[in-house]
Formats: structure tokens, sequence, C-alpha cells
């Protein structure tokens, strides 16, 4: 039974009145020509709330995780390039992400999504990717905002914008060059945050807004992955950030606002004299288990005042291996003087750990003399001072800072936040063995 291919919407209506074995009937039919054509129609297996709007300059897309917005991505640049315009810019939050997620490996990447008459070339040395119809992608990584400095593109695809690392000057850059054609366009695609540009994205009359919830796509997602963020997520105020797509506003709870965060948030820092890494080691290695929390940061003088400054957020799910590796990493990129981690919560593993990969690395084990909540109030306390800086964003840690009510089980980010900023600034808190490093003076700067 063959089926005209330019009636596809009428066929998609047909086969989902059908009964199943009816169903199956008819597609089997199918000529292998016309089944592939099918498969690779995005219009007859998107969504209504995955389909573009009719007249756009910005599409926002904020989606739950998992909620197709990906897909919706790749399938609009493909989309562009069938219809010629070139060129168009991809921009992802690292070079990784641009591989894996927007261009090549994913399950839902440009190439993966491509109907192999329609496949581009990728040369990831040139950063392009070329159609068969000769149009160019360009691909532009968020932790590198001034590439986009210059370049002209008719159309663009952001992808989670909301964890980029400058996020405001990557877009102006952006938009900056998205000027040339009869209709420059920009798709942004992601799970949001109540951060600056965002919100004044969320705002804008020449923004179309979509949000999309993570159980809409259900059907495409593994059943574990579905339990495992309902059972964390579900009912939180998190779970409507991350499921959901909503930007939520600041806790009232909290101890830490995202409007002091934005306010002391900083691109460069001053000198530094001493600078740390701290690991909140997990007990565990399992898709259940919490992250190790892994943060560096340090202290430099802010008008003759010792001020704090984020330099890094390596948390990750891993075994004591892979977690000592990054800590050990962090530690040789910042030119640590020293590794802390709490002896209560696996202080005694994590110096074990780090000292057999590397036994120069000189590890503190500190003893907590107050609860946690007692121990993270003196610190959110020093962001109201306005004493301690993220160097560039930590949307993960971040979250975790504005979502954590005293009285809950504390994170793993932020535990590791809180015994860095113990150790550098509140140090009279806090009972620790090691010593420091030889060289570097330290009583001048307890506060």
């Amino acid at each position: 039974m063959a089926v005209a291919i330019e009636e596809r919407q009428s066929f998609k209506e047909l086969v989902t009145s059908l009964p199943r074995a009816k169903a199956v009937e008819l597609v089997t039919s199918l000529s292998d020509e016309e089944a592939l054509s099918l498969l690779y129609d995005w219009s007859l297996w998107r969504r209504e709330n995955q389909t573009a709007p009719i007249d756009w300059y910005i599409w926002l897309l904020l989606s739950g995780r998992g909620g197709g917005k990906t897909r919706v991505g790749s399938e609009t640049v493909i989309q562009w390039a069938k219809d010629g315009y070139s060129p168009i810019a991809l921009v992802g939050r690292t070079k990784a992400d641009i591989r894996d997620i927007i261009v090549e490996t994913g399950d839902s990447s440009i190439m993966q999504c491509s109907p192999p008459w329609f496949m581009p070339k990728y040369e990831p040395t040139k950063r392009h990717l070329v159609w068969p119809n000769g149009v160019l992608a360009i691909t532009y990584s968020g932790d590198e905002p001034d590439q986009l400095r210059g370049p002209q593109h008719m159309k663009a695809w952001v992808d989670e914008l909301a964890k980029f690392e400058n996020p405001q000057e990557m877009w102006d850059n952006l938009m900056m060059g998205l000027r040339i054609g009869d209709a420059p366009q920009c798709i942004v695609t992601t799970t949001p945050r109540a951060i600056p540009i965002i919100k004044k994205l969320e705002r804008d009359n020449d923004v179309v807004v979509t949000r999309t919830h993570t159980l809409e796509n259900k059907d495409n997602l593994n059943p574990q992955f579905l339990k495992f963020i309902l059972e964390r997520y579900e009912g939180t105020r998190l779970g409507r950030q991350e499921l959901a797509g909503e930007t939520l506003g600041d806790n009232p709870d909290a101890l830490w606002k995202r409007e002091e965060l934005e306010q002391h948030r900083v691109h460069k820092h001053p000198p530094l004299f001493t600078v740390v890494t701290s690991i909140d080691p997990a007990v565990s290695n399992t898709s259940e288990s919490a992250e190790t929390g892994i943060i560096t940061g340090g202290i430099g003088y802010v008008n003759k005042q010792v001020h704090a400054f984020i330099l890094s957020d390596s948390s990750l799910r891993a075994s004591p291996q892979g977690w000592g590796t990054a800590a050990v990493s962090d530690y040789t990129t910042f030119k640590g003087d020293r590794i802390v981690a709490e002896v209560n919560n696996g202080g005694d593993m994590v110096e074990s750990n780090i000292t057999t990969i590397d036994p120069n690395i000189l590890v503190k084990k500190l003893h907590a003399t107050r609860g946690k909540y007692s121990r993270a109030e003196p610190v959110s306390a020093l962001y109201e001072q306005g004493r301690v800086h993220h160097v560039g964003f930590f949307p993960e840690l971040e979250d975790q800072l504005c979502e954590w009510v005293p009285g809950e089980k504390s994170p793993d980010r932020l535990d590791a936040l809180v015994w860095l900023l113990t150790e550098l600034l509140l140090g009279r808190y806090v009972k620790g063995s090691g010593g420091v490093r030889r060289g570097k003076k330290t009583s001048s700067w307890r506060s």
C-alpha cells in the first residue's frame, strides 16, 4: 500500500487513529525510500510546543531536563540549512559541549538528526559544518565570547545559555553580528536559571518564550532516568526549574540571594596570596549518589581588605580516583597551597586518595566545632558584605546556594564551598591538622 509522501500530516493522523495491528500493517507497506523520508521528517514527530512560532526574531525555549530542547535546536538548524541560510552560528557552553551535544555525538545532535542525503561535513579544526548545498555553520564556545566579536550571521542557535560563564558578553557579541539576510533569527534552548540575561529575555517583547516539561518527552526517555529525576526533584522548588522549565525567583528562606551573587560577580581577580581546593567527598559512586563537591578559591586584597574569589567548581559524580584526579588538576591549575576536607565526612579518605595521586600535595583535615547551619550562616554573611566574588558563573553551585534552606540536608557543592571559605576567611571556627605551606603568611588574613 503506497502512501503519497506529500500527504505526511494526514498520514500521521491516519496511523495514530488506527488499531495497532492495522497501523503496523500500514507502515510496513511503505517502500524503503518512503519510510526513510518519513523517519527524517521532523514535522511528523515534533510536539506542538516544539514547533517554531510563525513569526519570530528570538525564540527562547525553556525546558526541563530531557524535555527535547536540543532536538528542536538541531532540527531548526537543519531546516535553515535546507533553506539556504548561511552562515549559521552554533554556540555551546564549551568546546566539548559543542562537539558532544550540538554537532556530533549526542542522540539529538545535528549529525544524528540529519538525513543521510543531507548530511553536513564536520571539520572541527576549522570549527565548520558544511552541508551539501554549501551552507556553512560556524561553532563558537561560550567560554570564549570574543570569538563572536566581528563575525556576521544570518541565523544562530545558542544551547544552555543559562550555564555560560559569561552569558551577557557572549550574547551581546552574538546579537551585534546577527545582521545579514532578510530574516535574522536566533533560537535559545536552555534549562532556565534566574540570571539577568534569562530574565531580560523573558521580558523582551521581541522574544517568543516556550516552556516544556520533562514529562512531555517521557516516551523518549530512559525509565531509570525518569525515576531518578522525579524522585530527586518532583515536588520541590528546584523541580519546577529542572522539570517544568520555570525560571525561579529567590527562595525566601535560603541564606543566599541571586542578586547578591550577581552584584559581586567578577571576571578577573587581584593577585591571590593563598589558594585552596575544598573537597566534600561522596560516600558512594552510583547513579543515585550525591556528587563529590570540589570547589577552589583564593584570597586577595581589595581596598586593603581581604576578599575571597571562587575560581572553579569541578564537582562531579565519580570514583575516588576520578574525583581525586579532578581535585589535583584544579590544585595544579590554580597553583594551590593545600587541599582541605572535613574529617567527619571522609577527610582521612581524602588525604589517602590525594597523596596517592600526588604525595607532594598538602592535605589539611578540618574538624567542625559547630553545626552545619552555624557554619553556613557566617559564610552567607560574607556574601552579604560583598567579600566573596564568583569569578565567572557557576550555575549548579549557585542553584544550591539559593535553594538550600537551613534544616534540610546540605548539598555537596554548598558543603565544599562552606569549608573552603571557612578555611580562607573564618579560620577561628575550625580546628585543623596538617599545617600550611612554608613561605606563606597566614596570620595576617584571618578575620
